[in-house]
Order: structure tokens, then C-alpha cells, then sequence
């Protein structure tokens, strides 16, 4: 059997094929060649098209059928994995009746700052694990609040991931974990939260019907299935938030393993079976995809809006033709970019910062010595020591790991970033030949029962380990980089309370 896996990227959506048998991708792409862009209408706002998302799965999909490398119709299930936290809402026809406002958006912040102080700190971090913050749930309560026309539409809210199962099945149905994520989800209750549900004035008729990651979320449409060269009626049989997806795809499912993601965002995903939160939410714990009620597995993970966006942005300024030839002139840059520091935090508010909306800085500018290569490599190490500034407070949780898995893809293709990353943090990477699609696909692969977890990645072997080898340079960096961003938080507080 064949298994297709879906990725909903925010700057791509991803498309891989998936040979059961070895659990090894047979082909992959990503759509469209041109980065989705983000449509932000006011200072920190950020939005998506979720029909540009469809638009773009459709194409992606024909657009890898039409490589010749497998028959469509051996495919046997589909799996999607999605940028978490985003907030779709449809009609009784199933149209989005507006943009989804995605995960970087910073509008709705007061909403769910708001909530955290009146529903109680305490009562929130140990139920809902997290501050509302600017989670789905506080985003909808912005529309609520400012959109009244557009919330008195609303038939059913979703992540994205629901959005686009339900475009292929017409059926529409979330998880725990995707209702964790949203922060609507009460872990001491085990059920969706009344006391989100009664602060906001939410509905109980605008939830979908809650299913297992792991299982049949409908089947593809006839009329769909002739479009997409598929066989009607083959299931959606997974649905994941993209970084609990990355962690399935690296076998990061049980307590002590740690994952990491470069994309267009940064993370740091560890696996915990005890209920776990930060008393400041400036790292959050959502349902893992392999969460149960009586075997807890919790998915707390760091997360750094500015990441390979920074990248892309660099690059379309220089107008490079390719990552790949950036990263090769980098190489030559010594180590702290000749005083050239970057603070990659341009991408809206910045949770492990509490949410504070810090935006970029770059310091130490020497026009008589500083090139594009040594801004290329700047922002590729400021990324590095955000992830050691986040990777600090984890460490205060009792997330010590030995080694940190990552996908062979995005940041992690480039030697500069990898070698700034492991010793910024002094813990050594494993890299795999893996991605979100792929991770999809073995999803779907799971829920269909084609194979167990466990035998799902009996295949799976890094290709590349990168150790630790200058600590110590490293560190005095990391210390330069941190003073700047204290100087920075300093001066943005004394504007916050003028």
C-alpha cells in the first residue's frame, strides 16, 4: 500500500508518497514554488487564505501524481499534518467565511492575557497547561469581540488541519490534541474546557466532533477523488499540529526525547509524562499525538516565530538564487560574524519572551566590513542562541536531553546553523532524512493499522551526528547576543509602562 502524507506549511505546502512496506518515501514536492505569503493588514497581525491552502494541496497532489513514480491508485490512506494554532472558521456550506489568522499573529495577546488574570494563573496552567495567550482560543475571541457579522456565521470552528480533511472528506471532526493546541482543552477534566467555553461565550454547537489522531476521519469524496486521480473513499486516518507531527516522524513519542524544527518558526518539542507547565507560559504543553488519558504523553515545546523566515528574509533582500548558495559563502565567516549580532525577532509577539512583540534588531553594523555573507550568518547564529536562550528555560523543567533529533531539512541543511546550534546548547544533533509529508504519510500509515508504532520506524536511522566541538567560543557569543537582547527587553518594558 501506498500512503499519502499532507503538510500545510506556512510557506508551502508539502506533498510526499509513502511505501508502507518500508516506510521510506517513494517521491515528494512542495507547492507553490514561490513562498504563500503572509497577509498582514496591520502591525502584527497575520493571516492565510485557507482556500489558497486547498488551491495549493490540489496542485501539489496532481502536480506529484504527474511524476510518474507511482500509480495514485495503490494509495491506500492520507495523513495531514498543519501549522499549529491557526483558527478557520466555516459556514453551515463549508466555505472559510474569512482568512485564517495563523499561528505568528500577535491581535488577540490581551484577549487571552485577560483571560490568564481573571480566570486565575493557577486554575489556567493546571487545566489548560497554558496561558490563553494568543492561542486559537483568544483569536476567536477576537472575531467574536471585533467581526460580530462574520462570528454569527460561524458553523464550526478548526485548525487547519480539520479545514483541509474536511475539504477532502466533507466531514469535519478535530482531536484532543488539536483542541489542546487551540488551549480549549481541560486536561483535569479530560474534556473540552467550560470554564474557555464560559469566559468567551463560546457555543457548544461551534466544536466538531472529537476523534483519535489515530483513526478514520472520513472518506474521500467521489467527485474529489476523479480530480486528484484517487480511489473514492480512501480515509484521512491522522491529523496532527505540524511540530507533534515533526516529533512522530523522528520517533520522539516517549518521555526524555527531545526534537527540534528550523522552519519558518523554530522549535524545541520534548516528550513528558507528567503534566507539565511554565508558571510564565513562555513554554507550552499541549496532547502529544500519542496522548492517553491513563498513559500521559505531553508535548512541551519552545517556540521562536523568528526563525527561517529570518533566513528568507536575508535572502530576498540579497536576491540569492538558492539557500543552498548562501549557506556555501557563510562558510567562510568566522565564528560571531566579525561583531555582527542579529536578534531574529521580527515575527510577531514572541511567547518564551512573554509575548512581548520585541521585533528584529541587528547590531555592530561596520560598513567597511560587514557583506550580505555576514548577515546571512548573523541571523543563521541569532536563530542558534534564540534556541539556547529558549533551551535555558526548559532546562529549569527538567528537560535535560542528551541528544536533540532533527529533520536533514530547512535550517538543519546548513553546516553553519548546525554547527552554531550544537554549541550554543552543547547537545549534539542526530539529523534524519525526514519531513513533515513523510511524518504525514506514517501517520496515516499508523491509523490505518498498515503497521504499528513501534514498527512504524524500525527504518529509521539518523545520517549524520554532529557533536559538540567549540563550547567555549560558542558560550562568550552566546553571552554578547543575550546582553543585547536584555538591553533590548529592558528598553521595550520602560516604553510598555510609559
Amino acid at each position: 500500500m501506498l500512503l499519502l502524507g499532507i503538510d500545510i506549511g506556512t510557506s508551502s505546502i508539502k506533498v510526499s508518497v509513502v511505501d508502507s512496506a518500508t516506510q521510506m518515501a517513494v517521491a515528494s514536492i512542495a507547492h507553490p514554488e514561490k513562498e504563500i505569503k503572509i497577509i498582514s493588514p496591520q502591525p502584527g497581525w497575520a493571516e492565510q487564505s485557507p482556500e489558497t491552502w486547498w488551491e495549493h494541496v490540489v496542485e501539489g497532489i496532481q502536480k506529484l501524481n504527474a511524476s510518474g513514480k507511482y500509480d495514485p491508485k495503490n494509495i491506500g490512506a492520507i495523513g495531514i499534518a498543519y501549522q499549529m494554532h491557526g483558527l478557520v472558521l466555516v459556514d453551515k456550506e463549508q466555505n472559510s467565511i474569512r482568512n485564517s489568522i495563523i499561528w505568528c499573529d500577535s491581535r488577540a495577546v490581551s484577549y487571552g492575557d485577560a483571560a490568564f488574570q481573571k480566570l486565575g494563573r493557577k486554575e489556567c496552567l493546571s487545566t489548560l497547561l497554558n496561558s490563553p495567550g494568543n492561542f486559537t482560543a483568544a483569536k476567536l475571541a477576537w472575531v467574536k469581540e471585533n467581526e460580530p457579522q462574520v462570528y454569527k456565521r460561524i458553523d464550526k470552528i478548526m485548525l487547519p488541519g480539520d479545514f483541509i480533511a474536511m475539504k477532502l472528506t466533507g466531514e469535519i471532526t478535530t482531536t484532543v490534541s488539536a483542541l489542546s493546541e487551540g488551549i480549549f482543552w481541560d486536561f483535569r477534566e479530560n474534556s473540552i474546557s467550560e470554564m474557555i467555553k464560559d469566559y468567551f461565550g463560546f457555543d457548544d454547537y461551534l466544536f466538531p466532533v472529537i476523534r483519535d489522531v489515530f483513526c478514520e476521519h472520513g472518506g474521500l469524496r467521489s467527485e474529489l477523488a476523479t480530480t486528484l486521480s484517487l480511489r473514492p473513499g480512501i480515509p484521512v486516518t491522522y491529523k496532527a499540529g505540524d511540530q507533534l507531527n515533526t516529533a512522530l516522524s523522528l520517533n520522539v513519542l516517549e518521555p526524555g526525547e527531545v526534537a527540534a524544527n528550523a522552519g519558518t518558526s523554530g522549535v524545541i518539542f520534548a516528550v513528558s509524562d507528567d503534566i507539565t507547565y511554565d508558571p510564565q507560559s513562555r513554554i507550552n504543553s499541549f496532547a502529544h499525538v500519542n496522548h492517553e488519558k491513563e498513559n500521559k504523553r505531553i508535548g512541551v515545546l519552545l517556540c521562536i516565530n523568528g526563525a527561517g523566515i529570518t533566513n528568507s528574509w536575508v535572502r530576498s533582500l540579497t536576491k540569492k538564487e538558492s539557500f543552498d548558495q548562501l549557506n556555501k559563502e557563510i562558510e567562510s565567516i568566522p565564528p560571531g560574524s566579525e561583531g555582527l549580532i542579529f536578534l531574529p525577532f521580527g515575527n510577531g509577539s514572541e511567547r518564551m519572551l512573554k509575548n512581548k512583540l520585541t521585533e528584529a534588531h541587528i547590531h555592530g553594523i561596520d560598513f567597511n566590513k560587514h557583506s550580505i555573507a555576514h548577515l546571512y550568518r548573523a541571523g543563521q547564529e541569532g536563530i542558534a542562541f534564540a534556541f539556547r536562550y529558549g533551551m535555558d528555560i526548559m532546562t529549569d523543567y527538567g528537560i535535560q536531553p542528551s541528544v536533540i533529533r532533527a529533520g536533514h531539512t530547512n535550517l538543519f541543511l546548513s553546516d553553519v546553523f548546525v554547527e552554531a546550534f550544537v554549541n550554543a546548547t552543547g547537545i549534539p544533533v542526530e539529523l534524519y532524512q525526514s519531513d513533515g509529508s513523510v511524518g504525514a504519510a506514517i501517520g496515516a500509515g499508523i491509523g490505518c493499522k498498515e503497521f504499528s508504532i513501534k514498527d512504524a520506524f524500525a527504518n529509521l536511522t539518523p545520517i549524520k551526528r554532529v557533536e559538540v566541538t567549540d563550547a567555549m567560543i560558542y558560550n562568550e557569543l552566546y553571552e554578547l547576543w543575550e546582553e543585547k537582547l536584555e538591553n533590548e527587553l529592558t528598553i521595550l518594558n520602560q516604553k510598555i509602562e510609559a
